[in-house]
């Protein structure tokens, strides 16, 4: 896919312009890591063309009106608390040091950003070297102080979500676990960690079951859920990625199942015209 990408963006590709009304479906994506660091602008620029499709009859998965309240970390703690690690969010470093002392060990991440980047294990032997941490995470922002679960330490599973329940075809679930390689606290692929079949539990199952009706009302189609345990660590609603890792592990081509669903909406809109909201669809 990344020899695609490339033809698809080189000088020799052939550019032809569409206009909205050829348009059945538009699906946003993009590469958060990067577009962060290089076009901090894009995706909000994203959804406001988004808007723009939508209110032409155009299907636009997500809604971009939901991946707009989730244009940060903060959206995360919208969810219910059950399913979410223990967290602070300040710029005050007494405030994340006493976070600290009542957690023994927290991760320190920006609320800004992706990819793994200044994110940061801490425990009370870093104390010494805490306000240098704090200072490289809050650069950008606020700083997200996160109740350390240890489970971590053999990585993370991601599960996706397609109209609000979890995507199984043939009895497998498109999931996959990434597994943190050495010390390293990420376990994002690009920051060297390695890939794995997941086993989905009831745990897993759960969460995906608590965080359903907020997914739903917020019209994400297609959303990627890292969990840990019995915990959610993140939710990806911008550009899940890995469902080509999850067809590695379960030879289940989940792709072709989205393009179907995508399909199947577009239909739903020709038979009853426009009587959906963009959300509703979303999900439907």
């Amino acid at each position: 896919h990344k020899v695609f990408l490339q033809d698809l963006q080189g000088s020799k590709a052939i550019s032809h312009r569409v206009t909205l009304d050829q348009l059945d479906a538009l699906m946003l994506r993009n590469v958060p890591s990067d577009d962060y660091l290089t076009r901090p602008w894009a995706a909000s620029a994203a959804c406001e063309f988004a808007r723009v499709a939508m209110r032409h009859g155009v299907i636009v998965l997500n809604d971009p009106n939901g991946l707009a309240k989730a244009s940060s970390k903060m959206y995360f703690q919208l969810f219910p608390e059950e399913v979410r690690p223990r967290t602070l969010i300040t710029r005050d470093r007494s405030d994340i040091r006493a976070f600290l002392k009542d957690e023994g060990r927290c991760v320190l991440k920006p609320l800004q950003g992706s990819g793994g980047a200044n994110v940061f294990l801490v425990s009370q032997t870093h104390l010494p070297n805490l306000n240098q941490m704090i200072d490289a995470v809050s650069r950008d922002g606020f700083v997200i102080a996160q109740q350390y679960l240890p489970q971590a330490a053999l990585g993370d599973t991601r599960l996706f979500v397609m109209n609000g329940r979890p995507l199984q075809v043939k009895g497998k679930y498109a999931a996959f676990r990434r597994v943190r390689s050495g010390g390293d606290l990420r376990s994002n692929i690009h920051a060297g960690g390695r890939l794995a079949a997941a086993e989905i539990d009831q745990d897993a199952l759960r969460i995906a079951e608590i965080v359903r009706p907020k997914l739903v009302q917020d019209g994400m189609f297609l959303v990627g859920l890292d969990i840990v345990g019995n915990k959610l660590m993140e939710i990806n609603v911008f550009s899940p990625g890995g469902l080509g890792n999850a067809q590695r592990f379960t030879k289940i081509n989940f792709c072709n199942y989205v393009i179907s669903a995508i399909e199947r909406k577009v239909s739903y809109m020709q038979f009853y015209g426009r009587n959906f909201d963009n959300v509703e669809l979303c999900t439907l």
